[in-house]
């Protein structure tokens, strides 16, 4: 983090540190739509309305560790702006660096992002990272940071984060003595244990137990996207969810068709030899609360989860789609995108079960393919190193396309018309790609337009301004870049990826002008959450 500037004072009254470098600061906090996160709590016994408080706390302090591995000192930077504009802004951002615009400063006197966030010295090379004796210095839940003598250390979180993770375990324990749902007592007395000791293991396989609990809370280190540096360091987040039982039950089955779905996938025995755990878990909720990580800039609209290879082979995963963010965000943007973008014969085939469908079954796809590279040296993730988040969010992205194309072939899917999720799925490369090419998923949206546009899966009308999807390209389209990114991962073929994202994960100006023009249409770029303990219908 860059040094702050020198406080001003002028009389008795301290003069704002920061100011805004850019002029349409409000602009840019007015492209992100207000919506309030509820939903029917009539549904929850009075003990789990009772454990909600407490969650919401807990959440809080995810919130609070994640301004740490970002930022810093989060009052150190919003207490000295008085442009309340550019103080919202930094919220959204979680820091002065704008999340779906490549990571640009937007303040005066503030270089670029560090790529390794807070997670390592900002100063600190790559040889002399290669150079630091230490096992647990790539650790996911590690800090790398200078001691005295200017040497290099490795720190737990749970010794970092000392006196924030201590109570955090004790209001999950709270928790827990208040859930009547046995999975959901086990996992929060695991995930409180988790917290001081820095395994996350367990408490990974007891989330993934979970079946027949209401409230659910996604809580602790975990997505890795903030590391751009390596891509190894989790970072804090939470949710606070509660379940639709009556669309969680529509989707149960396809968890068990997943070894299927493996054996179905367009690439050699080899590159699909892992079979996936059939524990995995399907599930529609509403979010109540997104802390830390997921709420910073693009909102989550789905999770899959957890990350660890090892609970992916012997449980699966759980997939949990957010259907109120979602929903939200289908009407405000997705919808208005399609008007300007889509051509108006292919506008009807944007749909919300598409949309729904498409989002699923990404995240489904993560827990296809391999895990583990060919050589069985190492995991992909590590063989990939900092391309390895990109590449797999391609995958997922493409793979849930495939996926579902398969499941309507299958009859899984029936009364199915694959070109409404085509197009709502090229509609929605628009309205990700808004997001910006910095982030993982930001690449693997450029990735993934630019393979399409050089394989004719769609054409555009440079007249009308119109994209119009071609269904056989799309299709062939759809299963050589599956291919292609399976055999990469399976390869551990890091070169190539790296390679690839240089070429394809970027913005091109014709695809610029065509954003400009849905920026000039008034098109929210995403929506933010009015949320908390105050607005979710709790009181």
């Amino acid at each position: 983090m860059p040094l702050m500037a020198i406080l001003l004072i002028t009389g008795c009254q301290p003069k704002p540190i920061y100011t805004s470098s850019v002029e349409n600061i409000q602009e840019k906090v007015e492209e992100f739509i207000p919506v309030t996160l509820s939903t029917d709590l009539s549904v929850l016994s009075e003990k789990e309305k009772q454990m909600l408080p407490i969650l919401f706390e807990t959440a809080q302090i995810m919130e609070d560790l994640y301004w740490q591995q970002t930022w810093g000192d989060r009052a150190a930077i919003l207490n000295n702006i008085d442009n309340e504009y550019l103080k919202k802004f930094v919220q959204i951002n979680y820091g002065p660096w704008e999340r779906l615009n490549n990571n640009q400063s937007f303040i005066e006197g503030i270089d670029k992002k560090p790529a390794g966030a807070q997670f390592y010295p900002a100063d600190m090379t790559k040889e002399e990272f290669a150079a630091f004796d230490s096992d647990i210095k790539s650790g996911l839940y590690t800090v790398v940071q200078r001691k005295e003598g200017n040497s290099l250390e490795a720190i737990p979180y749970s010794e970092k984060y000392k006196t924030e993770l201590s109570r955090a375990a004790e209001l999950l324990n709270q928790a827990a003595a208040l859930a009547e749902d046995e999975g959901l007592r086990n996992y929060l007395t695991l995930r409180a244990e988790a917290l001081l000791s820095n395994d996350y293991l367990a408490s990974d396989m007891a989330w993934m137990d979970m079946k027949t609990n209401t409230i659910d809370f996604v809580v602790g280190p975990i997505e890795t996207y903030e590391d751009a540096l390596y891509g190894s360091k989790a970072a804090f987040e939470s949710f606070i969810l509660i379940k639709d039982k009556e669309w969680s039950g529509k989707l149960t089955r396809f968890a068990s068709l997943l070894p299927q779905l493996q054996e179905s996938l367009p690439v050699p025995a080899e590159y699909k030899a892992e079979v996936p755990g059939t524990d995995s878990d399907l599930g529609a909720y509403d979010a109540l609360y997104y802390a830390g990580d997921c709420n910073a800039g693009s909102k989550t609209i789905a999770i899959n989860l957890p990350n660890d290879p090892q609970v992916h082979i012997e449980k699966g995963s759980r997939k949990l789609q957010l259907k109120n963010s979602m929903r939200a965000k289908f009407d405000n943007i997705l919808i208005p995108i399609s008007q300007v973008v889509i051509a108006p014969e292919q506008q009807k085939h944007v749909k919300f079960d598409a949309f729904f469908e498409n989002t699923m079954f990404h995240e489904v796809a993560h827990g296809l393919g391999i895990k583990m590279t060919l050589d069985g040296n190492q995991s992909v993730r590590e063989a990939m190193q900092e391309t390895a988040s990109s590449v797999e969010e391609a995958k997922a992205d493409i793979l849930g396309l495939y996926m579902v194309s398969k499941l309507a072939e299958m009859g899984e899917l029936t009364n199915k018309d694959l070109m409404d999720n085509y197009v709502t799925f090229m509609a929605g490369i628009f309205r990700s790609v808004r997001f910006g090419a910095a982030s993982a998923h930001g690449k693997a949206n450029m990735m993934r337009f630019n393979y399409f546009q050089e394989k004719g899966a769609f054409s555009y009308d440079q007249a009308s301004g119109y994209y119009t999807v071609d269904f056989d390209k799309m299709t062939e389209a759809m299963n050589s870049l599956s291919a292609e990114l399976l055999i990469m991962q399976g390869n551990g073929d890091y070169n190539k990826a790296k390679n690839m994202l240089a070429e394809m994960g970027n913005i091109r100006p014709a695809l610029q002008a065509d954003l400009d023009r849905i920026a000039k249409a008034g098109i929210p770029r995403d929506i933010v959450f009015n949320q908390g303990i105050d607005v979710c219908g709790l009181n």
